[in-house]
């Protein structure tokens, strides 16, 4: 059976990105065999340039493809690194260090509701600085890795699209805007749509 929409796809793979050095690849993330990557072909989960290149796959098939940042998660803003007043995430006066720390990712929410995760840069006595970027803002996506399954989503499976929109195995490529997490979802998203 081929890779088209309403498939159901499993696959192992790996995700490198661009390395220090030309030519040079850093591995970033992988889903395998174990604990493959699952999710419902053309129905918006993952990157519309990821789906492309599997396209009419079968299981058994490996795959091997670049997606350029601009066709992923775009080139990174600088604008988009912000300083939030320190007071949004104190508690009772106290910063929520549990939470507000150099690296961390919090979940934010901006003026309209929409919700968005945004990673901790500094934390200062009067401001948390924060970076809106999609975490693989900029970076060219190479994926290697083989489709080990691909049958025709349940309806149980396209029924749940409408309630999460998320399918995860190891890899956060299952996922819209999150990838898995003990919740269904969590940051880091590489194949993924949103």
């Amino acid at each position: 059976m081929k890779i088209t929409v309403n498939k159901s796809v499993t696959a192992e793979y790996e995700l490198f990105v661009d390395g220090e050095n030309e030519g040079e690849l850093e591995l970033m993330e992988k889903a395998t065999a174990e604990q493959p990557l699952s999710f419902i072909y053309g129905v918006g989960m993952m990157l519309p340039k990821f789906e492309e290149n599997l396209f009419g796959l079968e299981s058994g098939e490996n795959f091997d493809f670049t997606i350029k940042n601009e066709d992923a998660y775009g080139t990174y803003d600088d604008e988009s690194v912000i300083d939030l007043d320190r007071g949004i995430f104190e508690i009772d006066g106290k910063l929520d260090t549990d939470m507000i720390f150099e690296g961390n990712i919090v979940p934010l929410m901006d003026n309209d509701g929409n919700k968005l995760n945004a990673q901790v840069v500094s934390v200062s006595d009067s401001h948390v600085r924060v970076d809106l970027n999609h975490p693989l803002a900029g970076e060219n996506l190479h994926f290697k890795g083989k489709v080990l399954d691909v049958k025709d989503a349940s309806d149980e499976e396209l029924a749940s699209l409408n309630y999460s929109g998320c399918s995860c195995g190891s890899g956060s490529c299952g996922c819209g805007d999150d990838a898995c997490g003990d919740d269904g979802c969590s940051t880091g998203s590489c194949g993924c749509g949103n």
